[in-house]
């Protein structure tokens, strides 16, 4: 287990990821939820307490945004969320241009970016060195993209993630706290049969 390296932990970014995750995603039962490792696994498995509706990533690092679009592509009908971290989607940050191609209508990506490597001794991530995900989510060809960061951006940020006519990508910059301590199902058959359930029970 890595030792946290509380020495590079000043707060980059303003809004609690406890808080603002939350305000951002508002009732996960409108969506089918597949979320990255680490932090964002966390928030979501806390946000819906680890509901069925909810597919957590583990040991798969950069498989969350490839994992939703194929979801999105074979469920048409249903509204599928992706929750990434900053340093998961910069190790496949390549997915935004084939997403942006095939364009599903049912797609939407929170990127949760507090600009540190939570899972690995609190490192600076790229996006705390200037690294602009929403740029390159734009050069990738993503039509509707925002970068959320203050608490009067929470609103128009949810909006975007439930509303959007096609894929859209929010990046949601959050201070470097941990995430809620929520034990999580982490057997992989055990979570694929759960969520096989809730995908099948959904209209």
């Amino acid at each position: 287990m890595a030792v946290k390296d509380t020495s590079n932990t000043s707060s980059i970014f303003e809004l609690d990821r406890q808080t603002a995750v939350p305000a951002v995603i508002g009732n996960h039962k409108d969506f089918l939820i597949v979320s990255g490792l680490a932090g964002t696994s966390k928030d979501m498995a806390s946000l819906t307490d680890d509901a069925a509706n909810l597919y957590t990533m583990a040991g798969a690092m950069g498989a969350a945004t490839g994992m939703g679009l194929g979801l999105a592509l074979a469920q048409p009908d249903k509204r599928v969320l992706v929750a990434t971290g900053d340093g998961e989607l910069l190790m496949n940050v390549g997915t935004l241009a084939t997403i942006a191609v095939l364009n599903p209508p049912n797609l939407s990506i929170v990127c949760v970016d507090n600009g540190y490597y939570g899972e690995t001794g609190y490192q600076k991530s790229h996006t705390s060195r200037g690294v602009d995900l929403e740029q390159m989510a734009i050069g990738a060809g993503m039509k509707m993209t925002s970068t959320v960061e203050r608490e009067d951006q929470l609103e128009d940020g949810a909006k975007m993630l439930r509303e959007s006519n096609g894929r859209s990508f929010v990046v949601l910059r959050v201070n470097p706290k941990e995430p809620p301590a929520y034990k999580r199902l982490m057997e992989p058959s055990a979570c694929r049969v759960r969520f096989r359930s809730a995908l099948l029970e959904r209209p």
